[in-house]
């Protein structure tokens, strides 16, 4: 089965942002992906803090979740919708959330952002829990071709919340690291993951400058359950794609059988 990381370089203006997911979320479909993912801050990234708070949706209503429950029916696939804004318990905040569709339209899975983002180096700062509601609890979800885990980006760094979704044939982690922090550490993380825990690694990223100024550092990618990655992109807007393939899981978890080898929970 084809899987799909759909990389975009987003701005301030949700209905632009739509229009551009829609086309590759189209193009990844004719490729024959079955399962696709957007990344983090698909619908908009750069906006002001009111500008998101005033496009936050309700569970289940709204224009961004339409969206992606039309782009999952017409094209009968699996959507990952990357990270959209839903409303928190504090009126003055939002959660920064990942949603799955199947085929069907119908919600999945809803995994609420638990890690928030801080950093500071000079001019470049980002305090993400000024403006957004810690989620707190792991989300996996069951497909006819395996166990799926989501986690956003900054979770990445904590592999402790990996454990906690046991085994996984798929983990996907929408994303939006900085040019800084990912030049540094993106890749690194990524392949640890997969490496742990012995799956496929679906790593959908934010990638180029963004009509802000922003510098996203892209390189969306796919990674193997020994580690290896299988497919990749630089900068820009595109569609990276690999065949997820259950017996290289079952392959890898029998040559090395770390998972069971596990003393410590």
């Amino acid at each position: 089965m084809k899987i799909a990381a759909i990389q975009m370089i987003s701005g301030p203006d949700v209905m632009p942002n739509l229009a551009t997911a829609g086309e590759l979320i189209a193009e990844a479909a004719e490729q024959g992906a079955r399962l696709l993912a957007l990344p983090e801050y698909f619908p908009m990234i750069g906006a002001s803090d009111d500008s998101r708070l005033l496009a936050r949706e309700k569970p289940g209503a709204g224009p961004i979740q339409d969206f992606l429950r039309s782009c999952a029916v017409k094209h009968g696939i699996w959507l990952i919708g990357g990270s959209l804004p839903l409303f928190a318990d504090a009126p003055d905040k939002m959660r920064n959330s990942c949603l799955a569709f199947n085929p069907q339209g119908e919600v999945v899975a809803h995994y609420d952002k638990i890690h928030l983002f801080g950093f500071r180096k000079g001019t470049e700062h980002y305090d993400e829990a000024a403006t957004i509601e810690a989620g707190s609890n792991p989300v996996v979800f069951d497909t006819p071709f395996g166990r799926v885990g989501l986690a956003i980006c900054y979770d990445l760094r904590f592999p402790e919340l990996f454990r906690r979704m046991g085994p996984v044939d798929l983990i996907v982690i929408p994303s939006a690291f900085t040019e800084t922090t990912g030049r540094a550490h993106w890749e690194l993380l990524l392949r640890a993951r997969a490496v742990e825990n012995q799956c496929y690694l679906l790593a959908p990223a934010q990638g180029g400058r963004h009509p802000t100024g922003r510098m996203t550092f892209g390189n969306s990618m796919i990674i193997d359950p020994w580690g290896d990655v299988i497919a990749r992109v630089d900068k820009g807007n595109s569609v990276v794609m690999a065949e997820f393939d259950a017996s290289r899981i079952t392959e890898v978890r029998t040559m090395l059988p770390a998972l069971s080898h596990r003393t410590l929970n």
